[in-house]
């Protein structure tokens, strides 16, 4: 098939070059032009504007929007609704708020284009591993696009079917779902990151109790000398918490036992907060997933070490890197 890819960031370029692996055919743009043009060597079409993007693609066309949520997001999408023809589709695959996905989506419907929001995970290894894919839209829509779909994915690779499953929908076992209507599959987006803020922390937490277990604070006869980076690699090898988050933890802890190349500062991209909110909204209990987010703002007032842990497993999964100091 043949995608239009907005936004050549850390994640939409190799969205991009995946697509491509698979045999479709992709038509980039980006603000910057030299991702653009190294794109363009492996294969892609460079358009130098939304409107060269679109001129670009052939009916009924699909462009995956790829770009950090907020006005940026607003405005291409906006753009490209006056520069699309009926039958069109627009995907929004960053982290936009799942109530705006609505509001879109009965905008498109107006003007006789369709929409669709997709959770991406995958951060900056999703060209090798694959993307795990929440989709919101019309089913007959996401249908049609299996093809784009199913090729991000990370497919079923050497994970088991989970046992006495039913399956009713072959996608989730492959790595992607219909999760239903358009603001679903930011909405599993969002309660996935927030998740992901609490598994973070659980693990920050555990670990910075492990470094000061040797603290003068304590009686010496109680005083023990464990090797953090160590646990993090045996806690990999068939303890019940293993996980991605940690085997990016071990790694960090390897190359620099006492992360000092990180300050601890961990930014939050706001699907923690809309968690929280939604929390309230429906009068569910998250006090984990509450403090985590708070702990986050407290990173940005002192340091300890568990919030270094964080900075380095962000930097692991998404190549996120903090905020100079000064800022």
């Amino acid at each position: 098939m043949q995608i239009g890819i907005v936004g050549l960031g850390r994640m939409g370029a190799n969205i991009a070059r995946r697509l491509m692996r698979h045999g479709h055919t992709c038509v980039v743009h980006d603000r910057d032009a030299a991702p653009g043009r190294q794109l363009a060597a492996d294969g892609a079409v460079w358009a130098a504007t939304l409107g060269e993007l679109v001129k670009a693609l052939q009916t009924p066309r699909i462009v995956w929007v790829m770009l950090p949520a907020g006005d940026v997001t607003e405005t291409a999408i906006g753009e490209l609704a006056t520069l699309l023809d009926a039958g069109d589709t627009v995907i929004d695959g960053g982290n936009s708020f799942w109530k705006d996905d609505i509001r879109r989506a009965h905008e498109f419907k107006a003007r006789d284009l369709h929409y669709l929001d997709v959770g991406t995970s995958g951060g900056v290894w999703g060209l090798e591993r694959g993307y795990c894919l929440m989709i919101g839209g019309e089913a007959a829509v996401v249908e049609r696009l299996d093809p784009i779909f199913a090729a991000l994915a990370p497919g079923k690779g050497g994970i088991a079917v989970t046992p006495g499953r039913k399956a009713k929908d072959r996608r989730p076992e492959h790595g992607y779902l219909h999760a239903g209507a358009n603001g679903a599959g930011h909405f599993v987006k969002m309660i996935h990151n927030g998740i992901e803020y609490g598994m973070m922390q659980a693990i920050a937490e555990g670990l910075d109790i492990l470094r000061n277990a040797g603290s003068a604070r304590l009686p010496k006869e109680l005083r023990l000398a464990i090797d953090v980076a160590d646990v993090a690699e045996v806690w990999r090898r068939g303890s019940v918490i293993t996980s991605w988050l940690l085997d990016l933890t071990a790694a960090a802890l390897a190359e620099d036992p006492a992360l000092a190349a990180y300050s601890g500062h961990v930014e939050d991209s706001g699907e923690g907060r809309w968690t929280v909110q939604a929390a309230v909204e429906e009068a569910v209990p998250a006090e984990v997933l509450t403090a985590a987010l708070y702990a986050r703002f407290r990173s940005r007032q002192d340091h300890t070490f568990a919030e270094k842990v964080l900075s380095a497993m962000r930097k692991g999964f998404g190549g996120h890197i903090e905020p100079n100091k000064a800022g």
